[in-house]
């Protein structure tokens, strides 16, 4: 039985390795039979569909891989923080030199 195309898509997205990815596919089909009792039609392949995306999330879920992207978002605040204080500050320096300027040709 031949595997779907999207098969290497479907287990990059999932994180799954791509022999897990057809073993679960050939479990899906093998399911899909037995609950359909045809082959080769649309329900038959929209059952085996299914459970294959049934069988990829509960192995997905069933992996401890570790979320890295939130991680990685607050190390990029923590990072920016001091560039953002320091325009801050240059901002406020700036402002203050302007105001003091101003006033300075006032009095004079």
């Amino acid at each position: 039985m031949n595997s779907p195309k999207l098969l290497p898509w479907y287990a990059r997205k999932a994180g799954v390795s791509l022999e897990r990815a057809e073993a679960l596919w050939r479990r899906a089909v093998r399911e899909a039979t037995a609950e359909t009792g045809w082959v080769g039609t649309p329900e038959y392949w929209g059952a085996a569909e299914a459970r294959f995306r049934c069988l990829l999330e509960r192995e997905s879920a069933s992996l401890c891989a570790p979320r890295v992207t939130p991680f990685l978002r607050k190390q990029n605040r923590l990072w920016s923080m001091p560039f953002h204080a320091m325009e801050n500050v240059a901002l406020a320096t700036a402002r203050n030199w302007q105001h003091f300027l101003q006033n300075g040709r006032r009095a004079a």
